[in-house]
This record gives structure tokens, C-alpha cells and sequence, in this order.
């Protein structure tokens, strides 16, 4: 099991940052969602080395099966991370493909290390480029949402991560599509993360405004959400960010809830290959 050691700072310790590569052919990574981790890709890793695609994930400082330091939780820090796996891989001609919190690591990476080694960019269910409602985003989430969440992750995580699952997937529409197990699974991935990472993400991807970021793409970019999804909103996110990215596309897949990966795997890995392609 591989691991890429990020040296720490006067704030931070040393982190380990855990990460799989698989396949041959041009490499795409697959940024996960909050608050899982790479198992969340189960079904996409496949389908795109079938595809012809090398593909790397790896897990998000704080989450899965990387360190769990104390701090560091800020897109700043965490889109360094990325850019320390590229750089390790030497990797080049990258497809990025960031799912919910992941987006905002695409976008952060852009605005701070441009896009000489990047091929194509995909947001999906994206919270790029800002979620959080203000005079200039009036599509946007209230604070007030993103302060429960954050009182319930400290007073009562494991209560609301087991209640979050079940609307990552909207899992009383969805029976027929993913399963109790499945739903389980993710709450034991999501109940292994840092309490303090967990806490911290909210701020990261509930208010970080990264549209002047977006503003810097320049690869060929899509963006996918699902019609029905009730975490992140799309005009604020996947519907701005296409406005923003010249050229972009955007994708909406009829009935998808957030989870998508898991309820319209199918729909979405065609969506996806026929663009990485």
C-alpha cells in the first residue's frame, strides 16, 4: 500500500497520504467526496481502466486510510496535497475528476498551479466554485445550514453521519438502487475520519469562494449533477461553474441524487469515459 509523505510545517505534522494506481494509458485521478474516501470510486476505477485510463485515487488528508492530523483542512493545504501526488507520479496530460468536496480541490489547484499538467477537468455533484449564499451568490446555501451541520458533527457525529447517508443517496426514493449495506459501508467509512477533519471540511467546502479560480480554466471541462440532489444545490455550483469555464459542458443526470456513484453508476461511468475518451 502505497503512501506519499508530505513533510509537515510549524502548525501541521508530517503526513502520509494514502493512494492506489491502476492501469495503463493516460491517468486520471478520482478526488473523493466528504465525508468518505476512496472506497466511494469502487464502481468508476473499473470502468475507466477498461476503459484504457491508468487511474489513481487516493485518500484525502484526515480521511480513509492517510494521517489524521490536527489540522490542515483547508483547500490551500489540501490542493498542495494533489499537487505533491502529481509531482511524486510525475504524472502529465492528468484528467482531474473531483466528486462533491473533491471539486473544490480541481478548482484550487487551478487557481494555484495553473493547468500545465492537466488534460481535462470533471466536476461531479461538485460544491465548486462556492456554495455558500451571500448578497453576489443569492442561489447559494445559508450559513445557518452549514452551522447545524457543524454543531451536529460536534455533538453528535456518529448520529449524523448515519442520517447524512441517507440523504447523500435520497434513500427512500432510491430502495431499488442501493442497498442498506451499501448505506452502512459508507457510514463505517465516513465514522473512520478525523472528527476534527470531518468539523473542519464544512468550513472548507461550504464557504471558500473559488470563482475567480474557475475563471483561470483552460482544458476542456464538464460538469455532471444529478437532478435530484438535495445536499448541494446545482445553480450555485455545477450550473455557475459552466458559466464560468468557457467552453465547458454541464451534464445533469435525470433523477441522481448526490450519491450518484452508487445510484447511477451506471449512467454516470458512460458520461464519464465517453469524455475522458
Amino acid at each position: 500500500m502505497p503512501y506519499l509523505k508530505i513533510n509537515g510545517t510549524e502548525l501541521s505534522k508530517n503526513v502520509e497520504i494514502y493512494y492506489e494506481d491502476h492501469g495503463k494509458g493516460d491517468p486520471v485521478i478520482l478526488v473523493h467526496g466528504w465525508p468518505l474516501s476512496t472506497a466511494m470510486w469502487e464502481y468508476q476505477v473499473p470502468a475507466l481502466i477498461e476503459a484504457g485510463k491508468r487511474v489513481i485515487v487516493y485518500d484525502r488528508r484526515g480521511f480513509g486510510k492517510s494521517s489524521q492530523p490536527y489540522s490542515g483542512y483547508d483547500y490551500k493545504t489540501m490542493a498542495a496535497d494533489l499537487n505533491e501526488l502529481i509531482q511524486h507520479l510525475n504524472l502529465t496530460n492528468v484528467s482531474l475528476v473531483g466528486f462533491s468536496m473533491g471539486g473544490g480541490e480541481l478548482a484550487k489547484y487551478v487557481g494555484s498551479y495553473g493547468t500545465d499538467n492537466l488534460s481535462k477537468l470533471v466536476f461531479v455533484s461538485s460544491i465548486a466554485p462556492f456554495m455558500l449564499k451571500t448578497a453576489d451568490n443569492p442561489d447559494g446555501v445559508p450559513d445557518d445550514v452549514l452551522k447545524d451541520m457543524e454543531n451536529n458533527v460536534k455533538n453528535n457525529r456518529a448520529g449524523f453521519l448515519a442520517e447524512f447517508g441517507k440523504g447523500f443517496v435520497n434513500y427512500e426514493s432510491n430502495k431499488d438502487k442501493v442497498s442498506q449495506g451499501q448505506l452502512d459501508y459508507n457510514f463505517n467509512v465516513a465514522a473512520g475520519a478525523s472528527p476534527k477533519g470531518t468539523l473542519d471540511c464544512i468550513n472548507a467546502f461550504g464557504r471558500t469562494d473559488m470563482r475567480d479560480d474557475l475563471k483561470k480554466v483552460d482544458v476542456p471541462t464538464l460538469f455532471i449533477h444529478g437532478t435530484k440532489d438535495e445536499v448541494v444545490p446545482s445553480k450555485p455550483t455545477s450550473q455557475q461553474g459552466h458559466e464560468l469555464v468557457k467552453g465547458s459542458k454541464l451534464e445533469m443526470i435525470d433523477g441522481a441524487p448526490h450519491g450518484l456513484t452508487f445510484t447511477h453508476a451506471a449512467e454516470l461511468n458512460k458520461v464519464l469515459v465517453d469524455f475522458l475518451k
